[in-house]
């Protein structure tokens, strides 16, 4: 069985009106999701990232460029990720589909995990 990357893209100002109670559900729904994907035997691991887009490098001539991210054109940010367990991208496509992310504007890359031996 290969594993797969559900990469979790979200713009952050999307929650920034909503209650400390309606986060709260938002998260369990998550957790749920995450707790069922475990018992399936489908997921391998997942965590959440912060908010504030990380560390971007990029190599121009021969310096090396690091800045904050996200970049100032864009407003998404890569906000947590899971891998799982799956026969195809098709299976993997169909778990992504399961979880709450989609419902609340994200957008879920999917990419297979290339194991090397």
């Amino acid at each position: 069985m290969a594993q797969f990357m559900l990469l979790l893209h979200e713009n952050p100002s999307e929650f920034a009106d909503i209650t400390r109670k309606e986060m709260e559900s938002v998260i369990a729904e998550y957790q749920a999701w995450g707790q069922r994907l475990a018992a399936e035997g489908k997921l391998v691991g997942s965590h959440k990232l912060t908010d504030e887009g990380g560390r971007h490098l990029a190599k121009r001539g021969s310096e090396i460029l690091v800045t904050d991210g996200p970049f100032a054109e864009a407003k998404e940010v890569l906000g947590g990720y899971y891998i799982v367990n799956a026969g195809s991208y098709d299976e993997a496509v169909e778990i992504a589909k399961t979880g709450p992310h989609l419902r609340y504007d994200g957008r879920i890359e999917v990419r297979k995990v290339d194991l090397v031996d």
